[in-house]
């Protein structure tokens, strides 16, 4: 199986291509330095393929990291990843950010941790790939919520902020790390509907949250 692999959710953007046939099977990895997936992603995306003799058509799927994270990178990385998929007619994989944050950490149940701004948190449990659970939560719901369990983040304020829990720090996840989420979604043939999927963001954007109440009508 031939997959394209898109992360743009954190502090900087990534893409891959991996190939399960071969030995290893990260065959292409581009960084995206920055915030810049808006300028970079789409030409990334060519030039990695091109270099790779690779076609769309030749994909098992597109798989993109839907967030939380940076609401542009998340739309800019989903909107890129949906049309792919339809330009050259494969299914899409959408995977959450926390999830990949929990995979890089052993323990039954796993809590992951990412800075949302404004003193809070997205938090995920998981067990495995399973989620059991994902919010936009205070610090002092994350201790609770978190307390005694395996915690993992990969943001040092995160961590400094969440001391108390003795998270565990890895490194911020990149588009290869989401190759196991792909292969195991495709083989049960778990695809995302493009049409009806939306990104992750747990969280109103600033212009909800801003936005003026609209004047009843009379």
């Amino acid at each position: 199986m031939r997959f394209l692999l898109i992360d743009t959710c954190g502090s900087e953007g990534s893409v891959a291509l991996a190939d399960t046939s071969l030995a290893d099977a990260v065959v292409a990895v581009e960084v995206l330095p920055g915030r810049t997936a808006s300028e970079r992603l789409v030409p990334a995306v060519r030039r990695v393929m091109e270099a790779s003799g690779w076609r769309l058509g030749d994909l098992t799927a597109v798989v993109a990291v839907h967030g939380p994270g940076s609401f542009t990178g998340v739309r800019v990385g989903l909107s890129a990843a949906k049309g792919l998929s339809e330009a050259g007619g494969v299914p899409l994989i959408a995977v959450s950010q926390l999830a990949l944050l929990a995979a890089s950490a052993d323990g039954e149940v796993v809590y992951a941790v990412l800075d949302a701004g404004r003193g809070e948190f997205y938090l995920g449990k998981y067990a495995g790939h399973e989620c059991l659970r994902e919010a936009l939560l205070t610090g002092e719901e994350v201790l609770a919520a978190a307390a005694g369990g395996t915690v993992v983040v990969c943001e040092a304020k995160v961590a400094e902020a969440l001391a108390d829990l003795q998270p565990r720090v890895v490194a911020e996840p990149r588009a290869q790390d989401v190759l196991p989420f792909a292969l195991e979604r495709a083989a049960a043939g778990r695809f995302d509907d493009a049409a009806l999927l939306d990104a992750n963001y747990l969280r109103r954007t600033d212009a909800e949250i801003f936005a003026k109440p609209k004047s009843a009508v009379r």
